[in-house]
């Protein structure tokens, strides 16, 4: 495929995308500064930047329109690069910052620069150019909602090495309730999780299976082949969860027969990775959240098929926006707010999916509801607005 058919694929799914897939829709848009074409469509999108030569900032500030006679419209606003600019994450090319885990972080962003991460700027592109196509705005509600854990432990003291730091805190008793039942370890919080999430009409259970060789950053590492996660897999697979795959802090990316889903310990995620989760053949990645702040790192609520910046290819991998994770909210090193602020910045992030008929994907981990946080509080809270 030449360059020049590359990018028409690119700017007419990204324009069939704004209009939530509605290809009758996306037929009556230009994207042309050649105002003529209005005679055969309803509305143009003039282009102020251009894909695949050099990669500069979005306009992001408001979108100009006119309308010149009645059904007819002129977006001077490109909001098609600004849609390729964040779906296809452009600006991680741009901006080499990184932090010591090799992370892209929200405070690196334009988006944290303009306080606009609480903002999903794309679908709010959509939502205009409906309007000016005189279609209808998706109601409000969830597209999917996806209900999201990350199995970094099984449990706390069912290994050597916590039983030895247990026994060296003075935890003995835990440590020998623990190793008695597994369920009186306080990471196997996976029974109370699933009737949680039960709760949620429609909502699809992921947990995402840790597959590295335990060390580092990767530690601690869960035999697959042990009777612990033996019953923690019988146990997701009878609530009808989904297992998907949680990759090595150190880029290892397995191919895994049970799962085309995966996520990114870490949440390290990059472009190089991403060609290769695509090449590995997983279909959904659903990395795609800042580890620092909650918010719309793509800038949409919806998912999207990921364009690599490079060679700008559309590629088969679908990623979904991750919108709040646990420890996001309560880590010192984050955002570390009250359990009181956490819930009302939920609630207001959670209130704009919904406004947009986006898929909602939050990320709680087993073992945060086991330590001593307020995410055991808090995130029944969260389910509640969500029912």
């Amino acid at each position: 495929m030449t360059k020049p058919e590359k990018i028409k694929e690119v700017v007419d799914y990204l324009i069939t995308w704004l209009c939530y897939g509605d290809e009758q829709a996306a037929s009556r848009v230009a994207y042309t500064a050649d105002e003529k074409a209005l005679e055969d469509h309803d509305v143009i999108i003039v282009p102020n930047r251009q894909l695949g030569n050099y990669i500069v900032l979005p306009e992001m500030d408001r979108v100009v329109v006119e309308q010149p006679q009645k059904g007819k419209a002129i977006i001077r606003t490109d909001i098609v690069y600004n849609a390729f600019f964040f779906v296809s994450r452009a600006e991680e090319t741009y901006n080499t910052q990184r932090d010591r885990h090799n992370r892209f972080m929200a405070n690196y962003s334009i988006l944290g620069e303009n306080n606009r991460l609480q903002i999903p700027l794309l679908d709010e592109h959509a939502r205009l150019l409906l309007k000016l196509l005189d279609c209808p705005v998706p109601a409000p509600g969830f597209g999917h909602i996806y209900l999201t854990h990350d199995i970094d432990s099984i449990s706390q003291y069912r290994s050597l090495r916590g039983i030895i730091g247990g026994l060296k805190r003075g935890e003995g008793k835990e440590v020998w309730a623990a190793l008695r039942d597994i369920h009186n370890d306080p990471h196997f919080t996976f029974p109370w999780l699933l009737e949680q999430d039960g709760q949620v009409p429609g909502a699809d259970m992921i947990y995402f299976v840790k597959h590295t060789q335990g060390e580092g950053f990767d530690y601690p590492q869960y035999s697959l082949h042990g009777k612990d996660f033996k019953r923690v897999k019988k146990l997701l697979r009878h609530n009808n969860a989904y297992l998907g795959v949680h990759g090595s802090y150190y880029g290892y990316i397995p191919k895994i027969e049970y799962s085309k889903m995966f996520r990114a310990h870490f949440l390290r995620s990059s472009l190089s990775h991403m060609q290769q989760l695509e090449n590995a053949g997983y279909t959904d990645d659903f990395t795609m959240g800042y580890a620092d702040e909650a918010g719309f790192r793509l800038q949409t609520t919806r998912a999207v098929r990921w364009i690599n910046p490079y060679t700008l290819r559309l590629t088969n991998l679908t990623l979904h926006p991750l919108i709040v994770m646990d420890v996001t909210l309560s880590n010192s090193n984050y955002m570390h707010l009250s359990e009181d602020e956490a819930y009302f910045l939920c609630e207001r992030l959670i209130a704009k999916v919904k406004m947009h008929h986006g898929d909602l994907c939050l990320l709680w981990h087993n073992n945060s509801i086991g330590d001593n946080s307020y995410h055991k509080s808090l995130y029944p809270k969260i389910l509640e607005l969500l029912k």
